[in-house]
């Protein structure tokens, strides 16, 4: 702090700054680069580990002997569509308060697959009561749908699982098994639906019934009866993340299965010490920023994030490998994730919120890719320093190579009155409107004069915005 606060020493260190400001952004660019590059090798990113205790061990016997049953589920479904009726009617069969949530959603564009403005649609959902506790906390476990065939499998297992669940007496939490249309939209529906909140517009009718406050969530996708192995997505909405003991619990069950896991589509490697080890890592991870940076959620599961639900969307995956494995495999594995998440005594929240994964076993905390983020800002830093502190160090009109007066001089400006202040004012506001109301407005006028669509319309009217506001700098300082 000396070093900052004696005034020779500031303007020491403003001269040392401005005389190698090139060569210290590079150095400080390089070692960004290089420390990130870094992050993939085992000393900065360690082994995985389960930081809640109530989930620490997997000693219990997972159970579930309906894996045929859920084939039959199955097949029932994938023969009507998306029939709201045969799942109220087979749900209440199993013995659960079942509720349904018509929805209606109007899109700014053409939805790219149906060309289609209006978006309507009904999410089915059945709560399994807690027999050994008030309806305080719950857990969900959801099945997005479209229409046809699609999913079918894991909308069998679900109710399956729902029928083992009934007959068991260790249950918690209420579990609600959620069958959701059109993906991504059904399931914002029934989330502002259940927290009584509009944040999308979404038309809905609301929901009826109600569990406990939501703990956790599980999505579930199937491809075909058989899976090979399974794929966990856990980018959320803007790049947040699910507490990483939801991750652990779904590595360290499907490691006590049998079932191979894998994320970003890699299957993790077991030779650490090699460079195609290190190469896999690095892809992996750098996949992982691409999708954060993309702000996109990768699954159903990024939705609930934002209601500070940790969630995560299973993939099971049917490909060429020679190992395959059948409902009953991976029933008994979803099984062991719930008995252990209705062991919860709080909220997910002692390990990492922040964290990127070159592998299921291996993660690098935000302490440790943070300093790479900051050796890349320190550049920018180390410029706007030189615009400042090189004048203020050597004074207008100096050489660099002559020693600089003992005195900073300051110059002496009037200072602007309060009229300075409104055209940057009046620039910003309308810029913010312009990005705001622009993009949708313009989108049906380009669309009829260009050969693009609505949806490249709005694209190519934000690029345009952008591009024209990086001219307000300097036509602001005219």
């Amino acid at each position: 702090m000396g070093l900052l606060s004696a005034p020779h020493c500031r303007r020491a260190l403003s001269r040392l700054v401005v005389r190698l400001n090139t060569p210290l952004c590079v150095l400080s660019y390089v070692a960004g680069l290089g420390w990130f590059l870094a992050m993939a090798l085992p000393p900065l990113a360690p082994r995985t580990y389960m930081s809640e205790n109530a989930m620490g061990s997997t000693m219990e016997e997972e159970q579930f002997p309906h894996g045929e049953r859920a084939l039959a589920y199955a097949r029932d479904f994938a023969a009507q569509g998306i029939p709201v009726a045969w799942l109220e009617k087979t749900m209440w069969g199993l013995g659960l308060e079942v509720y349904k949530q018509p929805f209606a959603r109007t899109l700014p564009f053409p939805d790219e697959s149906h060309e289609r403005y209006m978006v309507k649609g009904t999410n089915v959902y059945g709560i399994l009561r807690a027999p050994r506790a008030a309806s305080t906390e719950s857990l969900v476990l959801s099945v997005p749908c479209s229409e046809g065939a699609q999913n079918s499998q894991a909308v069998g297992l679900m109710l399956a699982l729902a029928g083992y669940f009934r007959g068991q007496i260790y249950w918690a939490k209420d579990i609600i098994f959620l069958v959701n249309e059109h993906d991504l939209l059904g399931m914002e529906a029934w989330l502002e639906a259940y927290h009584d909140v509009n944040i999308t517009g979404m038309q809905s009718s609301g929901t009826l019934g109600r569990a406990g406050a939501i703990q956790a969530a599980v999505a579930l996708e199937l491809s075909s009866d058989v899976v090979t192995s399974f794929d966990v997505a856990v980018e959320g909405l803007n790049g947040q993340l699910p507490n990483l003991d939801l991750v652990n619990l779904f590595h360290a069950f499907c490691q006590k299965n049998g079932l191979l896991c894998t994320i970003q589509g890699k299957l993790q490697r077991s030779d650490w010490d090699t460079l195609p080890a290190y190469a896999h890592s690095l892809q992996t991870l750098l996949l992982m920023v691409l999708k954060q940076a993309s702000g996109r959620p990768q699954g159903d599961h990024g939705l609930f994030l934002r209601y500070h639900i940790e969630a995560i969307t299973v993939r099971g995956i049917n490909s060429f490998r020679q190992y395959k494995y059948d409902m009953t495999t991976v029933g008994k594995m979803l099984e062991g994730m719930f008995r252990k998440l209705n062991n919860l005594l709080e909220r997910l929240h002692q390990s990492y919120f922040f964290y990127l994964l070159p592998s299921l076993s291996r993660f690098v905390s935000i302490g440790v890719y943070m300093p790479a983020f900051g050796f890349i800002i320190l550049v920018l830093i180390l410029k706007i320093s030189l615009q400042g502190g090189g004048r203020c160090a050597w004074g207008p009109g100096q050489d660099l190579g002559r020693a600089p007066p003992h005195r900073c001089p300051l110059p002496q400006e009037p200072r602007p009155g309060l009229l300075a202040l409104v055209p940057p004012l009046l620039v910003c506001h309308a810029a913010g409107l312009a990005l705001y109301v622009l993009p949708v407005l313009g989108q049906r006028v380009a669309a009829q004069h260009f050969p693009v669509s609505e949806a490249e319309a709005v694209v190519l009217t934000l690029i345009a915005i952008y591009v024209a506001g990086m001219a307000l700098p300097h036509n602001a300082h005219r």
